[in-house]
């Protein structure tokens, strides 16, 4: 008879679990008072023309808050689409990418843009700038370059750089997917900053929210009006002037929008993305801190200057990560298992907004009850 798997039998007390188990980093948590509100609004707003006045006003808020959570400047402008980052980084290699971009590589998800962009017949070889997981590169201005792609937190991976424009020619392009609405930044070293809200802003995917600089918007406008060959869903200037008409070109998901406006409000109202930010900062300071002073664990990313303060990566030394998930799963808190490429043996866990710090020191409670009875 085979004995039971260690993991098998532990029940962490009730008395240190978090009050919501939920530490995915994407889809991350929902708030249960923005699902609430969506029901009650369900039967108004819920299978409505997206073409009508109901759906077109939310797009509208959506706009207009994300506008005053990321303070942008007067002239730039929200754009939004469906199809999420990924569907963004293809609509950027034919609307925003004139001739050549370049790439800071440095995890899962800033690869993939840099090697979607590298198969594209109709551009030039881009420039690729690579470094180990755990760190980040560093841009370097190049007057071949017309679009530089940078990735404000690396979700993979937990780290996290600074925004600065590498020169004065060329658009900036960040991609803030897990960043935007939790972490600082200046509107102004950016060209686009496009991000989905599955992250910090607490919906589901399938959204691209873009801020566009006055700069980008010329360019999607004339590269749009060449004779460039781009596929209608994935053309930006379509989205602009759908987007200035609050609609997107096609039927986008109506709870996402609705759960994006109810969770940026939220943070609008308790004080915007300096409140926000520093939330995030209490959850990495506990979780940062919890993991240095345990002989069994330590954080990934080894320079404290780019950890992330939204997804935090923390190696552990002494069991297996896979068995600590297991049995966190087991009572009740999900979605803490490494990124599934980066084949590390370490836990992941996201630092949102939406989880109170609290729940972050409970976290770290129930992996100290778990680790120890795992050795």
């Amino acid at each position: 008879m085979n004995n039971p798997a260690p993991t098998a039998n532990l029940t962490i007390p009730s008395d240190i679990l978090p009050e919501d188990g939920r530490f995915g980093s994407g889809p991350s948590r929902v708030r249960p008072a923005a699902v609430t509100a969506l029901a009650t609004a369900a039967s108004d707003f819920l299978g409505t023309s997206h073409r009508k006045a109901t759906v077109k006003n939310m797009v509208h808020r959506l706009r207009s808050e994300i506008a005053e959570l990321l303070q942008i400047p007067d002239d730039y402008e929200v754009l939004l689409g469906n199809g999420g980052s990924t569907g963004f980084w293809d609509a950027a290699t034919f609307s925003l990418i004139e001739q050549r971009s370049q790439h800071l590589s440095f995890g899962a998800f800033s690869a993939k843009f840099a090697s979607g962009v590298a198969a594209a017949p109709h551009l030039q070889d881009p420039m690729i700038l690579t470094s180990e997981p755990g760190t980040h590169p560093q841009p370097q201005a190049d007057p071949s370059i017309d679009a530089y792609a940078l990735t404000q937190n690396e979700t993979s991976t937990g780290v996290s750089m600074e925004l600065h424009r590498p020169s004065q020619q060329g658009l900036v392009l960040v991609d803030a997917t897990s960043g935007a609405g939790g972490l600082l930044f200046n509107p102004l070293e950016t060209d686009v900053y496009y991000f989905a809200p599955q992250k910090c802003l607490a919906a589901d995917g399938g959204l691209w929210i873009a801020c566009c600089s006055p700069a980008a918007l010329e360019r999607i406008e004339r590269l749009g009006a060449s004779d460039r060959w781009i596929p209608p869903f994935l053309d930006l200037s379509i989205a602009l002037h759908s987007s200035r008409k609050n609609e997107t070109y096609n039927t986008p998901a109506l709870a996402t929008i609705f759960l994006t406006v109810h969770q940026v409000e939220w943070i609008n109202s308790n004080g915007g993305l300096s409140w926000a930010a520093s939330r995030c900062t209490e959850s990495a300071n506990i979780m940062y801190s919890w993991a240095e002073s345990r002989s069994f664990t330590t954080p990934f990313v080894t320079d404290p200057t780019i950890r992330s303060h939204v997804v935090a990566t923390v190696d552990l030394l002494e069991v297996k990560a896979d068995d600590v998930a297991e049995v966190l799963r087991a009572n009740g808190i999900v979605d803490v298992e490494s990124y599934r490429g980066l084949g590390r043996n370490q836990l992941r866990v996201a630092l949102f907004p939406a989880t109170p710090p609290v729940d972050i020191a409970a976290l770290c409670a129930c992996i100290d009850y778990v680790t120890e009875r795992l050795q």
